[in-house]
């Protein structure tokens, strides 16, 4: 599938529908063997998978079980010292209400230039940030390597938008962050996520799939992978007062407790998907 739409990209919306064929293949090969398909990776490489939180509800985040969390930034370069001084006082609030023993991160949706993300990473020195995300444009890997150069003592993180396993490669060869963060339902599926997890193994890069624990996709893969250290829970995580149970998108998906997770052990990905439910969600 890569091959054949080299010719007119294969990155992108058309990475998108390779992943969701790749997963797919994934989950039939799965339910003709009986297995689950992190057994058809290699089998479990941990008791179970370490979450941490997305979002602002820290409060909750904590009372749910979570011993990590990740923020995003309201606030960008357009914003200037004004905006430096609000993302403090939020990222400093928010370290006061989950102590110093819960690790926090912060995300700036690739929204950042490469002054500014050297400024907020100073700035955020006395609040321990465990690893600073998506500061600037996915593409901009000339932009990686300055921030990298300018931040040595960051640890620095991203990857939910390079796709497919030669970006990764280029960016590992380099050294550009610390942490991978490929979307399995994103950079090619299952399949090219192995190849981008032996790429950072082999570089001493750790991986943390982007969204991995909202799906079983990503579940799976994490159970099954040594370099991927933590899985991702966001999309909302869940409303204050609101079970992660409630929040299952797909039925059949596992559900993190006490900020862990075991992914299921039915076959393929253990999905339950019928005619019912597929015409209750498209209803």
């Amino acid at each position: 599938m890569v091959r054949s739409s080299a010719a007119f990209g294969a990155t992108g919306l058309t990475s998108y529908a390779i992943s969701a064929v790749d997963c797919a293949l994934w989950d039939l090969k799965g339910k003709i063997l009986k297995r689950p398909v992190y057994e058809l990776l290699g089998g479990p490489q941990k008791e179970k998978i370490f979450c941490y939180a997305s979002g602002f509800d820290q409060e909750w985040y904590m009372e749910l079980g979570f011993k990590a969390t990740k923020l995003f930034t309201p606030y960008g370069p357009e914003d200037g010292i004004d905006g430096l001084r609000k993302l403090e006082e939020l990222v400093a609030n928010t370290r006061e209400v989950i102590g110093d023993n819960v690790e926090l991160m912060l995300d700036a949706w690739t929204n950042f230039d490469v002054e500014h993300t050297v400024r907020v990473c100073e700035i955020m020195k006395p609040y321990k940030l465990k690893w600073m995300e998506d500061y600037i444009s996915a593409d901009d890997l000339v932009g990686y390597q300055t921030v990298r150069q300018r931040l040595p003592w960051q640890t620095l993180a991203t990857g939910e938008h390079w796709y497919l396993p030669t970006v990764f490669a280029a960016a590992a060869g380099q050294r550009l962050v610390d942490i991978f963060q490929p979307d399995v339902l994103w950079c090619g599926g299952i399949t090219a996520a192995i190849k981008i997890c032996h790429i950072a193994e082999a570089n001493g890069i750790n991986v943390i799939t982007h969204a991995g624990m909202n799906y079983p996709y990503g579940q799976h893969l994490s159970f099954a992978i040594p370099a991927i250290t933590w899985g991702e829970r966001s999309e909302g995580v869940s409303a204050p007062g609101v079970p992660l149970e409630e929040m299952v998108k797909l039925p059949g998906t596992a559900v993190i407790k006490d900020g862990y997770l075991i992914p299921s052990d039915a076959p393929g990905f253990g999905l339950e998907i019928d005619e019912a439910w597929i015409e209750s969600v498209m209803a």
